[in-house]
């Protein structure tokens, strides 16, 4: 979660294992969008000496569809490249790295980012862009946070660019939740009962890989003009990521390593939150992975039916009694996961993209960001939130489950009531990782593997 090792491949594959996309228009630049990927899940800062990068080896990309198709019209390539400086040593870093371009930083990665339009065509916007070191220590980094503005780049066109390691902003009580179903707040009302409790955040002290980029909003409408409409269906985007592989690996003896060749296929996406860590069966998840979000169709039985919404019932006896009479295909999921919001469902908002099922994030680029922002975003009345794109802060755990139990039904569905608990129900958690920044990108500073200090497991 969100999708965090969501698929038994991909599991296996960190450096290509996007673990969340967040889109939405930039708080202090509203003329411009922050799209985001983050990759390499769930990473101990401790985990040296080989510490944690990019794959060089990895095509990432970030795609956006204005067209109604769910294809991509725009997209934003990402290629990495690693170089030693000294072969002679086991070290990350011969001593201090206190500028980016320092020479003790042993193994730097540089990459280049490319404009790829529908149609073919292919504009390299930079290359040779550094990427920080990882936050090894007091000693390796001193003052981390100095290297965020170091390897922020600005880009032709207005736009700028960050890769590097941050603090994982997503929440969520993993250890809970993967133990039948538990909510720690709720869990006295469990089929296996245990007195109530505060969530605890599965992600504390870890970081991801962020590739984040701000554009113009002219650089993502099909008209290439900067909307001001909401009901305009030109003022929508939809919004996914992927990692993809070289068909084939041969080992190179010469490296000593495997080398990819051939033709790129895909191994991991994403769009919105949770899709397809909780949404699809694992016997698809890697199918899922590497088929475009176009093809989604195949999977909208799992979004009309979803396995949580019925186990929900059963886990908490007596608390859903509504939900579990309601026999509907659920409508109100299949809009906000797979074609968006449709007019008149919301007064004065929407981000259709049309009849096409895909799982993509859409953002309604007329909606102007929230001065304080509602981290229950559309639900809460904050149409500047989740599901309309994602921010950083929003809570999507708490979200997604109150829509997947019965919250959001009545939007389409005015006969059915909600039960009480589903305008109640939550995980507990909230961010607590590194304070979120207040300019790009946003993401806050990663945690120190000096710093890190590991958690005792209890006995069991």
């Amino acid at each position: 979660m969100s999708s965090h090792r969501e698929a038994p491949e991909i599991s296996k594959d960190p450096a290509a294992d996007n673990t969340d996309v967040y889109a939405f228009v930039s708080p202090d630049r509203p003329s411009t969008v922050t799209l985001i990927a983050n990759f390499i899940p769930l990473q101990n800062p401790q985990g040296g000496p080989n510490f944690f990068e990019f794959g060089d080896d990895v095509l990432y990309e970030i795609h956006i569809s204005n067209g109604g198709d769910a294809k991509p019209d725009v997209t934003y390539q990402f290629r990495f490249s690693t170089k030693i400086r000294n072969p002679n040593t086991f070290l990350y870093n011969t001593g201090p790295i206190t500028n980016i371009g320092d020479s003790t930083f042993n193994r730097p990665q540089t990459y280049s980012v490319t404009r790829v339009t529908r149609g073919g065509g292919s504009k390299t916007l930079a290359s040779g862009l550094a990427v920080p070191p990882v936050n090894v220590g007091i000693r390796s980094t001193p003052n981390y946070a100095h290297f965020t503005a170091q390897a922020t780049h600005a880009l032709p066109g207005g736009r700028v660019v960050f890769a590097g390691q941050r603090a994982d902003a997503f929440f969520v009580d993993l250890g809970s939740i993967f133990d039948l179903g538990a909510l720690r707040p709720f869990q006295n009302l469990h089929l296996i009962p245990s007195a109530a409790a505060a969530g605890v955040n599965g992600l504390q002290g870890l970081n991801v890989h962020t590739i984040a980029i701000q554009v113009p909003k002219t650089d993502l409408t099909r008209d290439g003009k900067n909307p001001t409409d909401v009901m305009d269906a030109t003022s929508v985007i939809g919004v996914y990521a992927s990692a993809s592989r070289q068909k084939t690996k041969v080992w190179d003896d010469s490296r000593s390593r495997m080398g990819g060749h051939g033709p790129w296929q895909q191994v991991s996406r994403l769009g919105n939150p949770l899709f397809n860590e909780v949404i699809v069966p694992m016997a698809r998840k890697d199918k899922w992975n590497a088929l475009d979000p176009w093809n989604d169709s195949a999977f909208a039985q799992y979004v009309s039916k979803p396995e949580l919404a019925g186990l929900l019932p059963v886990l908490y006896p007596g608390v859903f009694p509504n939900l579990k009479a309601y026999t509907k295909p659920r409508a109100d999921l299949l809009a906000i996961l797979l074609t968006g919001i449709p007019a008149g469902v919301v007064p004065g908002f929407q981000n259709f993209t049309g009849t096409q099922q895909a799982d993509l994030l859409r953002l309604n680029l007329a909606v102007p960001p929230t001065a304080s922002p509602n981290p229950l975003g559309l639900v809460a009345g904050d149409a500047a939130g989740f599901p309309n794109g994602r921010r950083v802060a929003d809570d999507v755990v708490t979200i997604e489950l109150r829509a997947v139990a019965g919250l959001t039904i009545p939007l389409v569905d005015p006969t059915f009531t909600p039960d009480g608990a589903a305008s109640a129900i939550k995980d507990g958690t909230t961010n607590t990782n590194s304070p979120l920044l207040g300019t790009f990108p946003y993401l806050g500073t990663p945690g120190g593997g000096y710093q890190a200090k590991p958690g005792t497991s209890p006995a069991a």
